[in-house]
């Protein structure tokens, strides 16, 4: 039998259920889809490298990881990235490019349908 996952962070566990509820009210899958995501149990919780963000990004392309950033790599291009969790020095590689970094919780304020962005994990 498999043991369900609780999460404890009470932050975490309010953006859930926020992304849970603009996806009802605007009728935007993209929002439910994040919050499954973040459901996940730590271990497969998405890690995204800067080297990929600049492989399948496009420039001034909305980028969304339900999950941390990491350093690896460079950026090229300016892209807005928002993410769970970001590295230092991921936020000074995204900053130098042009890009900006976002919480997950800004970009639903900023995009409340969801539209024009792409989820890497």
């Amino acid at each position: 039998m498999v043991k369900k996952v609780h999460k404890t962070n009470p932050n975490l566990i309010k953006l859930i259920r926020t992304l849970r509820k603009k996806s009802n009210e605007e009728d935007a899958a993209i929002w439910k889809v994040v919050a499954s995501k973040l459901e996940r149990s730590n271990r497969r919780t998405a890690e995204v490298n800067i080297s990929s963000i600049n492989r399948y990004a496009n420039e001034d392309e909305v980028v969304l990881v339900p999950g941390k950033v990491l350093s690896n790599g460079n950026l090229d291009k300016k892209v807005t990235v928002a993410a769970l969790n970001f590295s230092e020095t991921s936020i000074e590689k995204i900053n130098s490019a042009g890009g900006k970094c976002l919480t997950i919780s800004e970009i639903l304020e900023e995009n409340p349908k969801g539209s024009n962005i792409r989820i890497m994990e």
